[in-house]
């Protein structure tokens, strides 16, 4: 499995704080998580969680830092390694419960903007490579995929049970960049079906406003 080089903040007291914030906040949610339980876990005391962060909104914003720092190292590792050469999938692993309940607590908008913002750039470079413009704008587009890529962290465990396999393992992680990979290269429309239905769609929209002009 690849990993990322650990971050020096990692080697603190600071990060085992926030290690414990994001492992308390997985399972309980950001309400029910207390400090107390957060420093017993980190192995602190209490004034040493408020001296470092403050507060309980503090900790889970600093959670939130560290999860876009991860994401960009990978962001660059993908960047420079062949296919294959990294897992994004494992690497997010140790932050699935943590995603979960942000994503469903709505408290995750800056790490998802950020992912729509790393996408949009992936898109338009990869727009400049086609003949023709895509009739998508890129954020539309990476928005999409954005949320595609976090819903598994909130379905693993459906994931997991379709695919028969744990995604914690190898094999599991194997199964489904084979099944991402063959969704993504081969289209459930054929070109001629996908125009008939956008242009159903546009004359569809084109009746909504006509009606509500």
């Amino acid at each position: 499995m690849t990993t990322t080089a650990p971050d020096p903040e990692d080697l603190t007291a600071r990060a085992r704080i926030r290690d414990a914030a994001l492992r308390h906040f997985g399972e309980h949610g950001f309400e029910r998580a207390t400090i107390r339980g957060i420093a017993e876990t980190a192995g602190v005391s209490l004034g040493l969680v408020r001296h470092h962060f403050g507060s309980k909104q503090a900790l889970r914003e600093a959670c939130d830092e560290h999860l876009m720092k991860v994401m960009h190292r990978l962001h660059e590792e993908a960047a420079s390694r062949p296919l294959g050469g990294l897992n994004p999938v494992a690497a997010m692993g140790p932050y699935r419960d943590y995603l979960a309940r942000a994503l469903t607590e709505g408290s995750a908008a800056p790490f998802f903007d950020e992912m729509v913002r790393i996408g949009v750039g992936w898109f338009e470079e990869a727009d400049r490579r086609l003949p023709d413009p895509p009739d998508v704008d890129p954020r539309a587009r990476a928005t999409v995929v954005a949320a595609m890529a976090l819903s598994f962290s909130v379905l693993t465990k459906h994931v997991e049970r379709g695919l028969g396999v744990s995604l914690e393992t190898a094999d599991g992680q194997h199964e489904l960049l084979r099944a991402l990979l063959y969704v993504y290269s081969h289209p459930l429309l054929s070109p001629e079906d996908a125009a008939a239905i956008r242009a159903a769609l546009d004359h569809q929209n084109l009746d909504h406003r006509s009606f509500h002009d």
